[in-house]
């Protein structure tokens, strides 16, 4: 049975902004209200006419727990039309999108909008659990006297900030940060600093060549205080050289790394919204439809290799529609998240769907030398990165080097062992 075809009818989104600049004032409800209401007002949609409202958010607000709620509601969407939000991290907006295909596929819906919205600017700073349990014992006190006792405990460490944004983008379960996960692949695919500066210098030449384009496709928006236009990504630099970016100091491993400020994904702020419909709503549509979503896949691996997933989840994609990669006209790759270098995942990706090559891997030498610099130096080398560098020098390695490697990664699971309280 031919499962019923999904379309895409619509689309509009916010600039892009890198977080702490021009979109900073904006809540992530009004970034996606912006999109929303714009993208209903284009296209003259009656709002009454969607069966449901599915957005990805990461950051999700303390005061807007529901966000795609809230904006479906701020956006002057009926009560009636229910609002879901998504959360599988960087493709929490591709997500919503998979659900509400779905949700056309199984007859449960016929018009549905999805997107995505983030506010990387105001995840908050957290404080520590002590400075809420003082905070407690303050307010319990019955008597002033109880109550002074109490607040002389106070000290100045209470009030250490923990940036919840550096927090997200670190894994629990490997130890290791978005930018430590695109070194290992780096090291793993053989993926220097010039290949990764290059690809960088040309995603910035495209973007600022496609500028023109891009604007059918943007909301204008003044944002507080200065209300001044901004109709732009705010990301693509004109005038980069491959030199600027050559200057630029590795951000994750200052030895030995590779990515930086120049060649990864900045954080940043905005949102998209898209109408997804059904035959029968695509067959009364007053304008051609963008594309057909044909299929969508996910898939799980290593969090410390994190940066491969769409490799897995492209694969699946092409075996269950018999496509090739030669028959996408266009293809993309973006993650919101900082550290994650943008020529290193996508040559990762095509590396490791072409299976391994002769001669392109870890220089073993190389390997071993950065592991055994970052158990003197303390810097994540020592972690799971630095097991997968030993496991690769010991397995590599000529026999002079062996022992070197093997004893490099018995350091790195003794040092484990002794943080675990082994």
């Amino acid at each position: 049975m031919t499962a019923p075809a999904v379309w895409i009818l619509g689309g509009i989104r916010t600039p892009f902004a890198r977080a702490g600049t021009v979109l900073r004032h904006l809540s992530v409800v009004e970034l996606g209200r912006l999109a929303v209401g714009e993208l209903l007002a284009r296209h003259e949609l009656d709002p009454a006419r969607l069966d449901e409202v599915i957005l990805g958010n990461c950051a999700q607000p303390a005061e807007a727990a529901n966000v795609a709620r809230v904006t479906a509601l701020r956006a002057g969407i009926p009560e009636c039309v229910p609002g879901l939000t998504v959360h599988r991290n960087c493709a929490s907006g591709m997500e919503a999108v998979g659900l509400a295909a779905e949700r056309i596929q199984l007859g449960r819906a016929q018009l549905v909008l999805a997107g995505g919205l983030e506010s990387m600017s105001q995840v908050p700073l957290l404080f520590p659990p002590e400075f809420g349990a003082w905070l407690e014992g303050v307010t319990r006190a019955k008597h002033p006297l109880a109550r002074l006792g109490a607040a002389l405990r106070f000290r100045p460490a209470l009030l250490r900030p923990r940036p919840a944004l550096l927090e997200a983008l670190h894994d629990p379960v490997c130890g290791l940060g978005m930018g430590e996960t695109a070194e290992l692949l780096a090291r793993e695919f053989d993926l220097g600093r010039e290949c990764q500066d290059g690809f960088a210098l040309l995603s910035h030449q495209r973007a600022v060549a496609a500028r023109e384009r891009l604007r059918e496709e943007i909301v204008p928006v003044y944002p507080p205080p200065a209300c001044e236009l901004v109709r732009d990504d705010l990301g693509p630099r004109e005038g980069q050289t491959l030199e600027q970016l050559a200057r630029l100091r590795p951000c994750f491993d200052r030895r030995d790394g590779t990515v930086t400020v120049g060649n990864a994904c900045p954080v940043t702020d905005g949102a998209v919204a898209l109408l997804i419909g059904g035959e029968e709503a695509a067959r009364d549509w007053p304008v051609p439809p963008l594309g057909r979503v044909r299929a969508w896949a996910v898939a799980g691996l290593e969090p410390r290799r994190m940066g491969l997933g769409p490799v897995h989840a492209i694969a699946r994609v092409l075996d269950q529609t018999g496509l090739s990669l030669e028959d996408r006209a266009q293809r993309g790759l973006r993650r919101p998240g900082a550290g994650l270098s943008r020529g290193g995942q996508v040559r990762a990706v095509r590396a490791r769907r072409a299976g391994p090559r002769p001669g392109v891997g870890r220089d073993p030498a190389r390997a071993a030398q950065r592991e055994r610099r970052g158990h003197r130096a303390g810097t994540p080398g020592g972690g799971e990165r630095g097991a997968a560098v030993a496991h690769a020098a010991a397995r590599d390695a000529p026999p002079r080097g062996e022992a070197r490697a093997r004893g490099a990664l018995r350091g790195w699971r003794a040092g484990r062992c002794l943080r675990a309280g082994a």
